[in-house]
């Protein structure tokens, strides 16, 4: 390729056909460090090479996360007003204090219990789709992960779980009129949709306060840091971090992996036959789906990187999307293969902000992906796909699916 590809990161329609990947190709050898003018206004530098991403990962004291994971992340400014409020968006000392304290809501007793609920829901899923000869993965069989999991993490019921879901899924998708309105200012709305995911945890609240159960509200509102008491929009800003961050990742790339599958069925009958793949199939699609597309930091003071000068106080984004198919790092990085080893993905990012929440969306994939194999040969595809518009989140809103 001689020519830059269309290469706006910000553009939200990068992210509805495979063009994103192409455009990444062209940075990775062309231009690894690329500063991104965007139309909307934002201006940004993009670490398009698997190398300088987990480099930008592992130097938390060159990148900070306080101006917030995802680009234009507050209504009010450039910066997220969750920055050293929410373990997603806070720098040592203070992520350290986060991540102790909801450590316990999320320990391997927790994956347990989140792996026997989420079998129940699936298996009930799976039995719903057989009899009626297919179904929607996006909508009937993937969201009973994350709501399986945020039975036992949040304490709720499964018509809560779903509600949160659908609220955690209309902030994610602000952009898409799938989702919502989208005529108007789109900060204002992102602001009034969070208030809503931050009125369904203040209802929960109060009860909690009373009681001494382990789900994640309990937990951070007996939680101090430094001797003092979570404000109560820090316990609202940590439990939406655990919830968007559960809801999209597990039910997107179950739904990316399906596709992968059905686009493959030569390693969906590998995959059936060869139970002992299970572990390194989820992990290739992990790598292939790469749900979370980047995540941004801000550089804290000056550094230099292959000849390029980041300076303090530039948006810096760290791209999964381009570093898991980075030529140097995977062989063949085009090429579904769910025996890859090594695949030492960057789904999951690295370093101290790797996610609190793998282990739970780990067991997640792994029961789906087992159920899912056993189907091989008898699931087509019925309809078009529907990707999720957003900028950050590599989202399947539909997938319909018919069983034979």
């Amino acid at each position: 390729m001689t020519t830059a590809p269309r290469t706006d990161l910000t553009d939200v329609d990068l992210f509805v056909t495979e063009q994103h990947l192409d455009a990444f190709a062209w940075l990775r050898a062309n231009d690894p460090i690329h500063w991104n003018e965007g139309a909307d206004g934002s201006a940004f530098w993009a670490l398009t090479r698997y190398d300088d991403v987990l480099w930008a990962y592992r130097e938390h004291g060159l990148f900070g996360s306080t101006r917030g994971a995802v680009l234009g992340g507050s209504f009010r400014s450039t910066d997220d007003t969750a920055g050293n409020r929410m373990l997603v968006a806070s720098d040592l000392p203070r992520h350290r204090l986060l991540k102790q304290v909801i450590h316990p809501a999320l320990a391997a007793t927790v994956v347990e219990r989140v792996t026997a609920q989420v079998r129940v829901l699936l298996d009930a899923a799976i039995e719903r789709m057989l009899a009626d000869g297919g179904a929607d993965i996006a909508t009937d069989v993937a969201t009973e992960l994350p709501a399986g999991a945020l039975m036992v993490v949040m304490g709720i019921d499964h018509a809560e779980a779903h509600h949160l879901i659908g609220l955690t899924r209309r902030m994610v998708g602000f952009r898409d009129e799938q989702f919502v309105d989208t005529g108007g200012d789109q900060r204002l709305r992102l602001a009034w949709l969070q208030a809503e995911v931050f009125e369904f945890f203040a209802d929960l609240l109060a009860p909690r306060r009373a009681r001494s159960g382990d789900d994640l509200l309990s937990v951070l509102s007996r939680a101090k840091l430094n001797g003092r008491p979570l404000p109560e929009e820090d316990i609202f800003f940590n439990c939406m971090n655990v919830a968007v961050g559960g809801n999209e990742t597990s039910s997107y790339t179950a739904c990316l992996g399906v596709e992968a599958l059905l686009a493959h069925p030569e390693e969906h009958a590998r995959l059936a036959r060869t139970p002992d793949l299970l572990v390194s199939a989820v992990e290739e699609i992990l790598r292939w789906a790469s749900v979370n597309a980047y995540v941004q930091r801000v550089v804290k003071q000056d550094v230099e990187r292959d000849g390029v000068l980041l300076r303090a106080g530039d948006s810096v984004t760290l791209w999964n999307v381009s570093a898991n198919r980075d030529e140097t790092r995977f062989d063949d990085p085009d090429n579904f293969d769910l025996g890859r080893t090594p695949n030492r993905h960057l789904s999951y990012g690295a370093g101290i902000h790797r996610c609190i929440g793998a282990p739970i969306a780990q067991t997640e994939l792994l029961l789906f992906f087992e159920r899912f194999a056993a189907l091989s040969g008898r699931v087509r595809s019925s309809g078009p796909a529907r990707r999720l518009r957003s900028n950050f989140i590599l989202g399947t809103t539909s997938l319909p699916v018919a069983v034979g």
